[in-house]
């Protein structure tokens, strides 16, 4: 009966993989006897052991009712509830068990489990520290290493959470200490390194993983990934293109495509991205790229549409708001611009493009002061270029300080080498004037 209750918690940690996307979870045992079950215990478990999930809540529920510190008969009972999906009842009947036997590996791994499935991951790790200071039985250090890859997979970063891959790391290292790498650790390990910039061991463990598995989409993702950031963009366009053909609907390998395209400018990347984006409309990170593909390919009024409507959910997000202001600005809207700018700096000061754009805007609003402002500011964190000497230049100008104005023009028909045609013949003229004797 022990090896069947042991095949019931392997059922149900393999759909606990599915469901909090962990490739290696833990499969917990049972610290009791057979011999120590009662009968109507033993009844419920073979009832168990063919699915017969009515039957064994009904014999398990009515030995518990007169038995209330059964701790095996409580966990069995866990066990029927978390198949069944019912989660408070599954949650309280492994506390339960707990309790009543706080030794118990198999009841603190599978409440874990249940918690990091439900999207409790603080409450599920705690769980699961527990289970790795504990006997964990017959299957001795397999089941311990499947309860530290369980907390790899809950400290690993994600896509809505920070994470912490280092923590990660660590866990994954004790599973090793345990039991042989696999495939599955190979691709977390390979995780691991990109998240934290080890870019060189994260493709050598991605290459590993497709040389057993040429197909794994995360493995083609992860090392276009890495691709990406080294910027070769050839060589991860022709891995992302031959990965599509054998995983068509990966929506991240399409995503990372599209960046691709929108990197090398591309036509593509723009119809690539509106269909992905059709299909995904609340994804912020598609509707973003989308937005910065539009407004590259001059279509301002619909990126700033995107933009705008991302910012209803970030107000506060300096990035978003410059690229609006940047928007704006194109459009010739330079108060709205102005106000777009502004809110950038208060978010981030000390965000370079926002300062710039604030600069360049208060200009086109005739408010000089502003624009020396956001110049001194947008100084500390770019260099001066020449389209920054022309602002100093002509708000000085404006403002009829005469000696600054001229030094300025100067710098700007130094650095300007005939770029900048109109704005170099107002600068000679401006200087005729202001330095005539």
């Amino acid at each position: 009966m022990r090896g069947t209750r042991i095949l019931f918690l392997l059922v149900l940690v393999a759909t606990g993989i599915a469901r909090i996307e962990a490739q290696a979870q833990p499969q917990p045992t049972s610290t009791s006897s057979p011999a120590n079950a009662a009968p109507e215990v033993a009844a419920a478990e073979a009832a168990m052991a063919k699915s017969d999930w009515k039957a064994a809540a009904a014999q398990l529920d009515k030995w518990i009712a007169v038995h209330p510190t059964d701790a095996r008969a409580l966990f069995d009972d866990g066990y029927v509830a978390d198949t069944q999906d019912q989660f408070d009842q599954a949650a309280a009947l492994y506390r339960r068990t707990i309790a009543a036997n706080p030794q118990s590996f198999e009841a603190h791994i599978s409440l874990g489990l249940l918690l990091a499935r439900h999207g409790k991951p603080t409450d599920a790790r705690d769980e699961l520290i527990i289970a790795t200071k504990l006997e964990a039985g017959e299957a001795g250090p397999a089941m311990k290493a499947r309860a530290w890859r369980a907390l790899a997979e809950i400290d690993k970063p994600g896509p809505n959470y920070s994470g912490n891959a280092e923590q990660a790391s660590n866990d994954l290292l004790e599973a090793l200490k345990l039991s042989p790498e696999t495939p599955t650790d190979t691709l977390l390990a390979a995780n691991l390194a990109d998240a934290q910039g080890q870019y060189d061991a994260a493709e050598a463990a991605y290459r590993r993983v497709l040389t057993s598995d040429p197909t794994s989409a995360q493995a083609n993702a992860g090392l276009a990934h890495v691709l990406i950031v080294r910027k070769d963009y050839p060589e991860a366009e022709k891995l992302v293109r031959t990965a599509l053909k054998q995983s068509p609907d990966s929506t991240e390998l399409t995503a990372q495509l599209a960046v691709i395209l929108a990197a090398q400018d591309d036509a593509e990347a723009l119809p690539l991205l509106q269909k992905l984006h059709a299909s995904r409309p609340g994804d912020a990170a598609i509707t973003r790229m989308l937005a910065d593909v539009l407004s590259q390919a001059g279509n301002d009024a619909e990126s700033d549409k995107l933009y705008v409507s991302l910012l209803s959910a970030s107000p506060s997000d300096a990035g978003l708001l410059v690229s609006h202001g940047q928007s704006l600005t194109r459009q010739l809207r330079y108060a709205e611009a102005l106000t777009a700018f502004d809110r950038a700096t208060q978010s981030d000061p000390a965000n370079g493009d926002a300062w710039a754009g604030l600069a360049f805007a208060a200009s086109k609003v005739h408010q000089p002061n502003v624009t020396l402002h956001a110049l001194t500011m947008r100084s500390k964190f770019l260099p001066e270029v020449a389209a920054t000497y022309f602002l100093w230049a002509t708000s000085y100008d404006t403002l009829h300080e005469k000696a600054a104005a001229a030094t300025y023009y100067h710098h700007f028909l130094d650095s300007a080498l005939g770029k900048f045609p109109d704005q170099e013949w107002q600068a000679r003229q401006r200087l005729l004037v202001l330095e005539k004797k």
